[in-house]
């Protein structure tokens, strides 16, 4: 079996990838992680269910390869000028993801899938551990403006930014929303300012 994400990047090998992925969210979104099928990603893809089988081998091997293509893009945080401005605009995007009507339902897929199937489970921690380590820039931003003391600790600053969104999607259920974001942000950077990730 051809190992996922071995095959070289361009051409109709990485076009198929990413029709396979396409399809897996949406199918993901529309039945979730207990209704996936490899035969439903065939239809929706347009790829022969015997191709996703031969190079995928079955419904983890689709997740894990959606996940991994989620580390390839090239986001990056941005860059507002301060590290309020930074944070809060991290946290309105994962306000803003979970409220797509896709990428939503298929990111919470994503996380039920972590809890059955431990190929997945490693894939959504490197997700994370991706986000986390790219999403860091804007505690450096603010050290070098002057906003943070050097020696912040960048990835627990973002933690604290971002744990009381995913509390809510994971724990609580309750809604999520831009008023949301701001607070979360607006807590760690008084929590940032006080001192305490120094």
């Amino acid at each position: 079996m051809t190992e996922v994400g071995a095959t070289r990047p361009g051409g109709r090998t990485a076009r198929t990838r990413a029709l396979v992925r396409d399809a897996t969210q949406a199918e993901l979104a529309e039945h979730g992680y207990p209704g996936l099928t490899v035969e439903g990603v065939a239809e929706r893809s347009g790829v022969h269910k015997t191709t996703l089988y031969r190079r995928w081998g079955g419904v983890d091997g689709l997740v894990v390869d959606a996940l991994d293509l989620t580390s390839e893009d090239f986001w990056a945080p941005a860059d507002t000028g301060s590290l309020a401005g930074d944070l809060t605009a991290v946290t309105r995007e994962v306000v803003a993801l979970f409220a797509d009507p896709v990428l939503g339902p298929s990111s919470h897929a994503y996380i039920v899938a972590s809890f059955h199937s431990p190929r997945a489970a490693t894939a959504l921690r490197g997700v994370f551990t991706d986000r986390l380590r790219r999403t860091e820039v804007v505690v450096e931003r603010a050290v070098v403006r002057g906003e943070l003391p050097a020696g912040t600790d960048a990835a627990a600053l973002v933690r604290v930014a971002l744990a009381p969104l995913y509390f809510r999607l994971l724990v609580t259920g309750e809604p999520l929303d831009d008023t949301v974001a701001d607070q979360a942000s607006a807590g760690a950077v008084a929590t940032a300012l006080a001192g305490v990730f120094a």
